[in-house]
C-alpha cells in the first residue's frame, strides 16, 4: 500500500509537469479479456451504441464504430461493464489525484480493426468545454498498443498552452476526422508503447491523437473515460448527466457549445 501512495504521488508530480502520466497495470488480464469480448460481442451483433462519424460503407470503421457514452446504456452488458470501470477505485481514486474532488463525464470504446485509420491531433477540452478548464482522459489500453497499431501519439507539456482552433487540414489516409490542431514543426511528437491494462492519464489541453492501424491482424482496442472537476461550473450538454464517484447523476448547468480557441505555440512561448 505504501508504494502505491508513493507511485500516485510521484504520478502527480509528473502529471503537473508533463500533462501525461502512464501507470501500469491498473487493469487486469481477466478484465482486459473481458472487455474485448463483451464489446466485440455488442458490435458484432448491435452497432445501435455505435456513433454516426458518417463514414461510408465500405470504411472499416462504419462496420466497427466508436462507442461513444456506452456507461448509459445499462441494458446491455458492455454498458453495465463501462459503469462500474467509470467508477472503479483504480482509476477514479487517481483521477481525483490530478483533479481534486471529480465527476465521470463520458465513455468511449474505439474499436480500431487493422486498416483503420486513427484520429488526427486534437484536445479534448475543445469539446467538453468544462469551465473552469479542464477536463482528464483516463485511457485504458484493451489490447497491446504500439506505432504499428495505431497507438496514440501525444505531446508533453502541451498541456500549458490554452486551446488551438482546429484546421481541416488532417491526412484524410490517416485520420477518420478532418480537423486537425496546428503544431509546428519540431513539436516533441511521442509515440506511446502500451500493454493491455496499462492506463494512461491526460490533460484535456494535452494535444494527443492516432495514426491508422497498419498491422495486419491486431486491433488496439481502447476504453476512454474522462473526468471533469466538481468545482467546474459548466459542462457542454452532451457531457450530462455527469456521474459521482458512487454512480449517482448528477446535473450542472450547460455551457454554450463551441468556444474561443486560445493562444497559438509562438505566443504561448513553445
Amino acid at each position: 500500500m505504501t508504494n502505491l501512495v508513493a507511485e500516485r504521488t510521484h504520478a502527480a508530480v509528473r502529471y503537473e509537469a508533463d500533462g501525461v502520466i502512464l501507470l501500469r497495470q491498473l487493469i487486469s488480464p481477466a478484465e482486459t479479456q473481458q472487455l474485448r469480448d463483451v464489446f466485440i460481442a455488442q458490435v458484432e451483433t448491435d452497432r445501435s451504441l455505435g456513433f454516426d462519424d458518417s463514414l461510408p460503407e465500405d470504411d472499416i470503421l462504419a462496420r466497427y464504430p466508436r462507442f461513444v457514452h456506452p456507461h448509459r446504456h445499462l441494458e446491455v452488458e458492455a454498458g453495465r461493464l463501462a459503469r462500474k470501470l467509470m467508477t472503479d477505485p483504480r482509476i477514479f481514486d487517481v483521477a481525483e489525484d490530478l483533479l481534486g474532488p471529480a465527476y465521470a463525464a463520458q465513455s468511449m470504446f474505439y474499436f480500431k480493426p487493422p486498416t483503420a485509420r486513427g484520429q488526427a491531433l486534437h484536445q479534448d477540452n475543445l469539446f467538453l468545454q468544462a469551465h473552469p478548464e479542464t477536463c482528464l482522459a483516463a485511457w485504458i489500453a484493451v489490447d497491446d498498443c504500439d506505432a504499428e497499431n495505431g497507438g496514440l501519439v501525444v505531446i508533453p507539456r502541451s498541456h500549458k498552452i490554452q486551446i488551438l482552433c482546429p484546421e481541416d487540414v488532417a491526412d484524410p489516409e490517416e485520420s477518420f476526422i478532418g480537423a486537425t490542431v496546428p503544431v509546428p514543426q519540431g513539436a516533441p511528437l511521442v509515440q506511446t508503447e502500451m500493454k493491455a491494462g496499462d492506463v494512461l492519464f491526460f490533460h484535456g489541453s494535452l494535444v494527443h491523437g492516432s495514426r491508422a492501424n497498419r498491422s495486419p491482424h491486431r486491433f488496439r482496442r481502447s476504453l476512454i473515460f474522462h473526468y471533469i472537476p466538481q468545482a467546474s461550473i459548466e459542462v457542454a450538454k452532451f457531457y450530462l448527466p455527469l456521474i459521482t464517484s458512487a454512480g449517482d447523476e448528477v446535473l450542472m448547468a450547460a455551457s454554450a457549445e463551441g468556444g474561443p480557441c486560445g493562444v497559438g505555440w509562438i505566443n504561448a512561448g513553445h
